[in-house]
């Protein structure tokens, strides 16, 4: 749960994991951190970039829009190398 950043390093206890909703599962859905980074113009728009494999983490191509972003990956976030959003190859993609 701490590597989610859903609770945090001093929260370990039962109370806390009871005390969790559904609305902090959904804020760290790529599909919502893309939305929110301002790589996109809406929620849907986040969506269909994902599966039309122009986001990535890292360095892996993820398309899947409720792929569950860790803490330490969510600065890693970033268009695919080779989507023409992300500034690759101009042109038509094969």
């Amino acid at each position: 749960m701490n590597r989610y950043g859903l609770l945090d390093e001093n929260q370990s206890k039962l109370d806390y994991v009871l005390a969790l909703i559904v609305e902090n599962f959904l804020e760290r859905c790529l599909q919502t951190l893309v939305f929110k980074a301002g790589m996109v113009k809406s929620i849907h728009h986040a969506r269909v970039f994902i599966r039309q494999r122009h986001i990535r983490v890292g360095r892996q191509v993820v398309n899947v829009p409720s792929f569950m972003v860790r803490v330490d990956s969510h600065k890693h976030i970033c268009f695919s190398l080779s989507s023409p959003f992300g500034g690759g190859r101009p042109g038509r993609v094969k």
